[in-house]
């Protein structure tokens, strides 16, 4: 059986090197991410802010926290003091109280916003249409405590390749628009965080340089 730290190992050695990979640690227990961070990894992706609390307590201090998940307003204020980036704000409310956990944390926290490309219904995030006028629209440019750095999204979980493409390409060719129109100064505005386990290959091809691997690393999720 080979350990997390191996499985990431061999996962990097398939990715271009500008291609940055997520652990997703969350439903496993802390002393997997040991053995991911023994071996040299850093980043780790969480979904349950208790979870992650709880993780961050007992593990390493120079981890850096992903928070992928859908992230209720009443949370935030336990992670901002130490999250890295938030993959999935979909509303301007959740920007507005990450702007201010950040500003009581004197933190500048960096997010992407979420993008729902996918053909089901039970995802969250922006439409392309909505993403595009709320940039447009520039009332996050008041927010002084946040720094939008890119987009997330997930792909339909299904079987067809070609859909799979079609969708991250849909999201590469919004974010590109959204670099050229609106964030064209700004380095940060870089990061197309889509592609998982199952279909990260096709997601880098399509532009991805942000992967969140879980299952692939860690196994199946212990609940």
């Amino acid at each position: 059986m080979k350990n997390p730290s191996q499985i990431i190992k061999e996962i990097k050695q398939t990715l271009p090197p500008y291609v940055q990979l997520v652990a997703v640690s969350k439903f496993h227990p802390a002393s997997m991410i040991e053995e991911a961070y023994a071996g040299g990894h850093r980043m780790f992706g969480e979904s349950h802010v208790q979870e992650l609390q709880q993780k961050y307590e007992v593990l390493p201090k120079d981890i850096e926290w992903h928070f992928i998940g859908h992230l209720q307003t009443n949370k935030v204020k336990y992670i901002a003091p130490y999250v890295r980036l938030i993959h999935a704000v979909d509303t301007h409310k959740l920007l507005e109280e990450i702007n201010k956990q950040a500003q009581k944390c004197n933190r500048i926290i960096d997010c992407l916003l979420e993008l729902h490309i996918a053909q089901e219904e039970t995802k969250y995030g922006f439409s392309a249409d909505e993403m595009y006028n709320y940039v447009k629209q520039g009332e996050w440019r008041q927010l002084e405590n946040v720094r939008i750095c890119g987009l997330m999204c997930m792909a339909s979980n299904v079987e067809d390749e070609a859909q799979i493409a079609n969708e991250f390409n849909q999201a590469e060719t919004l974010f590109r628009r959204l670099k050229q129109e609106f964030f064209a100064q700004q380095d940060s505005f870089s990061i197309r965080s889509w592609g998982m386990s199952d279909d990260y290959p096709i997601a880098v091809e399509n532009g991805s340089n942000m992967i969140r691997v879980g299952s692939k690393i860690f196994g199946p999720r212990v609940y």
